[in-house]
C-alpha cells in the first residue's frame, strides 16, 4: 500500500488541455508531424499542405501559443521547428492510442474476432461465385 496519489494540479491540466486542443486539428497535426522531423519555412509548409501561407501562419501561431513550435527569422523568411523530441512522441502516442481504440476486442468466452472473420471468409470462399450471385437479398 505504498502507492502515492498525486494531487490534482489545475494549472498543469489546463496546459495539457491546451496542447491537446492545438494538436486536435488535422492541419496542425500534419504541421507538427513535418516540423518534428526538420525545420521548415512557412512557404514550404503551405506548399506541402496545399494551403495559403496566411492560413498556415494562423495554425503555426496557435501551435506556438501552445508551446509546441518555435520560430526563427532568417532575412525575410521565418522558419519553424518543433520545440523538442517530446512533440514527436506526443504525435506517435496519439497514433498508437488511435490504432488501439479501433482493434477488435476478444469476446468473453469466445474465439478472437479475427478467427471468426477468418472462418466466415473461408466459408464464403467455398461458395461458387455463381451461387453467391443467385442468393436472394435479405429484406
Amino acid at each position: 500500500m505504498g502507492a502515492q496519489v498525486e494531487a490534482w494540479d489545475s494549472a498543469a491540466a489546463d496546459r495539457a488541455i491546451a496542447v491537446l486542443k492545438a494538436v486536435a486539428d488535422p492541419t496542425r497535426y500534419r504541421l507538427l508531424w513535418a516540423l518534428s522531423r526538420q525545420e521548415l519555412p512557412v512557404g514550404s509548409l503551405a506548399e506541402m499542405l496545399g494551403a495559403h501561407v496566411a492560413a498556415v501562419s494562423q495554425h503555426l501561431a496557435k501551435l506556438r501559443t501552445a508551446g509546441l513550435v518555435e520560430s526563427r527569422r532568417d532575412g525575410t523568411r521565418i522558419y519553424y521547428r518543433a520545440v523538442g523530441p517530446h512533440v514527436r512522441g506526443l504525435l506517435e502516442e496519439a497514433a498508437l492510442a488511435a490504432s488501439a481504440s479501433f482493434e477488435d476486442p476478444e469476446p468473453a468466452g469466445g474465439p478472437p474476432a479475427t478467427a471468426a472473420r477468418t472462418r466466415t471468409a473461408r466459408a464464403t470462399a467455398r461458395v461458387p461465385s455463381a451461387a453467391r450471385a443467385r442468393r436472394p437479398l435479405a429484406e
